[in-house]
């Protein structure tokens, strides 16, 4: 049974995820966070941040990561075919019928209306992190600093995010590192 929800899980959102990743990541999260129950929104969040920083498509790694911890080696492939698949199938499929009437206006139309439904998934995905970190122990202050000083990384001196992902996660380790020597020192 938790094959076919692993297959049902990474389906829907392959199916579902029109434009790629960005519009994919609130889906799986939908189905691994709040369907499934696999993990929580935290779990998902650090996977999520690690998917971004290592090579290639988002939706298929985070399907072959989810799908090996649920279920395991048999877990990751199934995740993996229902993620591909569908897009292969669809791809073939509307390339097709988009390559016949491109010259339509409502095949533009169609292009142009997925723009606004893929920022609202990502904004109502980004939200539920800010509000999760502001409740963390880095609460609101932080959050937006960590927020604004991104922005300004990502958006106009365009550093990579896995640049920052990383800078990030060295620094976690270091300040637990050093938080766990003090820890040490003042026990003995």
């Amino acid at each position: 049974m938790k094959q076919l929800d692993i297959f049902i899980a990474f389906f829907r959102s392959g199916i579902l995820g029109y434009g790629g990743g960005p519009s994919a990541i609130p889906l799986v999260h939908k189905e691994v966070v709040d369907t499934f129950k696999w993990m929580d929104t935290d779990e998902f969040g650090d996977i999520l941040a690690l998917a971004n920083a290592l090579p290639g498509p988002i939706n298929t790694k985070m399907a072959g990561y989810i799908g090996y911890r649920v279920g395991g080696v048999l877990g990751m492939i199934n995740a993996l075919v229902a993620t591909m698949v569908p897009t292969i199938l669809l791809m073939i499929l509307l390339l097709n019928v988009l390559n016949a009437y491109r010259d339509q206006p409502w095949v533009h139309g169609m292009a142009t209306a997925v723009i606004p439904v893929v920022m609202v998934l990502l904004g109502t995905l980004t939200w539920d992190f800010v509000k999760k970190s502001s409740k963390s122990q880095l609460g609101w202050k932080w959050t937006f600093i960590f927020i604004f000083v991104s922005t300004i990384l990502l958006q106009f001196l365009h550093i990579h995010p896995a640049i920052i992902i990383i800078v990030l996660l060295v620094a976690a380790l270091v300040k637990k590192d050093s938080a766990g020597e003090k820890g040490e020192k003042q026990v003995s």
